[in-house]
């Protein structure tokens, strides 16, 4: 099986006449995937792979970073977890300009908050799956803290994916469409096997980046050490069996290297693991077939991540309730907020430093990756659990449950809230947050 990965960091470039050179340059561009020997595909990518290149910034530090969009649709970036201005965020909702095909763009902003990010497209794809985040235009994001703890012996990325999508009804009753998908790669810096040893204290940064897929992961004869949630410091870490990540979520997690032996990270779907949502892990001087065993059945929940119940009162609170609207059959369901699907949505309104209590309230039958941009929020209440500490830019509301944050409204400019689900948001599961 081949897994066509990471670059490196991308090169800085000099455009003719430019007066001073980008720090990255991207190429949105088609290209050729192997997943599975002996059966390409085709999809869009970055510098001519999938994920992209790894590019790490300092936190503080400006950077520029120059895209040339070489695909045949109009495109963008969105630099998911950044705290940084609406017209470089990357979403056209909030006023980022679309990059022609054949043209380029630069985007300048300073990287903050340190921590694990990621990029993407931040288009629409409605029924055309060779567009938006089905294609391979992906890359992991780190920004270097000012002082970094290094309280581990390796470091390494890893980015859960599918690929090659089609539409499928699911065999639900209600004849629902949804995206099922071909092939399967766990990515880790264009390695299929990665050497470890034993006592080392190994730092898995991980990315579901997914465009639709909820992933359950485990490895093998080993537990994680949960340190940091979508890039951000947990107060009450914890050792778990397995992780639970939804489409753009991010789990920082240490492993200590404590099982000598040939081990399997992946998914605890068996036939997708088997399919090649999975990687080996070698401890140095051992050989055989890689093992697997499944995890307890103990259930994911962040609140176990924070401390008490939140102390901070919110200037307000913002009921967001959030329903489906049934399509028909063998169609896309559509979805609503406050009863609206966008373009029609209401704005969610704030002023400039003040605190705001979000309150999603799910009363579909699906859970949701719901994602705010350029903000970090708190996680106040999950499924009637108080929490506090909690940081995060992506949390998922599972079905018939309400789950509340706090967001300070502390970036003026327009923000897109949305469901991080592909499909949902290309039907209607969008908003704004506007500052007045």
């Amino acid at each position: 099986m081949l897994r066509r990965d990471f670059l490196g960091m991308a090169s800085a470039a000099m455009l003719p006449g430019a007066e001073t050179p980008a720090d990255f340059t991207l190429r949105i561009q088609p290209i050729t995937l192997e997943i599975v020997r002996g059966k390409p595909f085709k999809t869009i990518g970055y510098n001519g792979s999938a994920p992209g290149p790894l590019l790490r910034m300092k936190e503080g530090r400006p950077v520029t970073i120059e895209v040339f969009n070489e695909s045949n649709n109009a495109e963008l970036v969105h630099w998911h977890g950044l705290h940084i201005q609406s017209d470089v965020d990357g979403a056209m909702e909030e006023g980022t300009p679309m990059i022609p095909p054949r043209a380029s763009r630069r985007y300048t902003f300073t990287p903050s908050p340190s921590g694990s990010r990621w990029y993407h497209t931040h288009t629409m794809a409605g029924r055309d799956l060779k567009r938006a985040t089905y294609t391979g235009q992906f890359g992991l994001l780190y920004i270097e803290p000012k002082a970094e703890p290094g309280a581990f012996d390796q470091e390494i990325f890893l980015a859960l994916k599918e690929y090659d999508p089609y539409i499928s009804t699911g065999g639900d009753d209600m004849g629902s469409m949804d995206a099922a998908y071909r092939y399967f790669a766990i990515h880790a810096g264009g390695v299929d096997r990665v050497r470890v040893k034993p006592g080392h204290r190994v730092m898995l940064r991980i990315l579901n980046a997914s465009a639709t897929v909820q992933r359950r992961i485990a490895f093998a004869g080993h537990k994680f050490r949960v340190v940091a949630l979508d890039g951000n410091a947990v107060p009450n870490p914890k050792e778990v069996d397995a992780l639970e990540l939804a489409p753009a979520e991010r789990v920082d997690a240490v492993v200590e290297m404590n099982q000598p032996g040939v081990w399997i990270l992946g998914t605890t779907v068996d036939k997708e693991r088997e399919a090649g949502m999975s990687l080996v892990f070698e401890y140095a001087g051992q050989n055989g077939a890689p093992r697997w065993t499944p995890p307890s059945a103990a259930l994911w929940d962040y609140t176990i991540f924070g401390g008490g119940a939140s102390v901070n009162r919110p200037d307000a609170r913002v009921p967001l309730v959030i329903e489906k609207k049934f399509a028909g059959h063998n169609w896309v369901d559509k979805w609503a907020i406050n009863g609206k699907s966008f373009p029609k949505t209401d704005p969610i309104r704030v002023k400039q430093g003040g605190r705001y209590r979000l309150a999603f309230d799910n009363r579909s039958d699906e859970a949701h990756p719901l994602h705010l941009h350029r903000h970090t929020f708190e996680l106040v209440t999950v499924a009637g659990v108080p929490t506090s500490g909690v940081l995060k830019d992506v949390v998922v509301v599972p079905a018939k449950k309400l789950v509340e944050v706090d967001v300070v409204a502390n970036n003026p400019g327009k923000t897109l809230f949305h469901c991080h689900q592909q499909m949902h948001m290309d039907y209607g599961f969008m908003c704004l947050m506007e500052y007045l």
